[in-house]
């Protein structure tokens, strides 16, 4: 996507796009009789198991993060983290305005469960992370 030099109009502009992805994609699904459940972020119940302490931040790469433990979360993202709710542009906004701007962005906080991960918090940034186009981002991983 092209830069305006307007951090503001860029930032409505990449939401707009990964909101429009999320809309695009469940209506040709519901359009091609498609499970529609199947595209919504699964959430990982985390409350049957004791985390483990934290090992300090690292950085995992984003096409591992497939789950939440929030279940509100799951209804303002897709399983890509594509943002589906109205109520979630503002703070989105504000972090793609942060990263454009070169600001230090705290990391997020998971759990691993297997091989993936479950957001504990940092929804936003890891969607503003994938809309941008990033491979990895910093984490505080927490073993199941």
């Amino acid at each position: 996507m092209l830069s305006t030099g307007n951090t503001h109009m860029d930032a409505q502009r990449a939401f707009d796009k990964a909101s429009r992805a999320a809309r695009r994609h469940t209506l040709a699904n519901r359009l091609r009789r498609r499970c529609v459940e199947c595209s919504r972020l699964p959430i990982y119940d985390a409350s049957t198991r004791r985390p483990a302490h934290a090992a300090g931040v690292r950085e995992i790469p984003l096409e591992k993060i497939n789950f939440t433990v929030e279940p509100s979360r799951a209804q303002q993202f897709d399983r890509w983290f594509r943002p589906h709710a109205k109520l979630v542009r503002g703070r989105w906004e504000r972090l793609w305005i942060a990263e454009q701007r070169g600001e230090v962005i705290p990391p997020i906080s998971v759990v691993q469960v297997g091989r993936e991960y479950a957001v504990l918090d940092g929804h936003h940034r890891v969607s503003v992370a994938r809309a941008r186009g990033a491979v990895t981002i910093d984490a505080v991983v927490a073993a199941s």
